[in-house]
């Protein structure tokens, strides 16, 4: 008789091994922090582009952005941001909001656009106001330089936090 009810025992016990599975990948999702422009599996945020860097950069012609090290790495947002140097990395650290890119790292025209989330290299950027933008091809960063980047923003804020909330 113990035979008999060893293949309904499996059946429940796999069945709650799946249920647990699937209840917490729901919950990790659902709860995660905001989304961020990283890499999948290494986690590296805007393609390892020290963003402190960028307010230092000439902006017209626009300077090519700056490589970050894995030595110089600062965990925020859960991803991982590199910078050139140690400066960078501590100014970094010691205000992530100030230097880390509008809509962490995600292109700024696409959300204008209500395009969705789209992830970025850093290589197009520009600063507006005090604020960092990174762009997922020239032609985006282009179109906010040449038009009204304010109300594109105001669309894209939108855009950022109806994805966010």
């Amino acid at each position: 008789m113990q035979y008999a009810n060893a293949a309904p025992r499996r059946y429940r016990l796999l069945t709650s091994a799946l249920c647990l599975l699937c209840l917490s990948f729901l919950s990790a999702t659902s709860w995660a922090a905001e989304p961020v422009s990283k890499s999948r599996f290494k986690g590296v945020a805007i393609g390892g582009i020290d963003t402190v860097a960028y307010h230092s950069l000439e902006q017209a012609p626009q300077a090519s952005a700056i490589k970050g090290k894995k030595a110089f790495e600062v965990e925020y947002k859960g991803a991982k941001w590199q910078f050139a140097d140690q400066a960078s990395a501590d100014a970094f650290a010691a205000e992530p909001a100030k230097y880390s890119p509008a809509y962490n790292g995600h292109c700024a025209n696409a959300l204008s656009l209500d395009k969705g989330l789209l992830k970025t290299d850093g290589t197009h950027w520009e600063i507006f106001g005090d604020k960092l933008y990174l762009f997922y091809a020239a032609k985006g960063r282009v179109r906010w330089m040449d038009g009204n980047w304010e109300a594109y923003k105001v669309k894209a804020d939108s855009a950022w936090n109806q994805l966010i909330n």
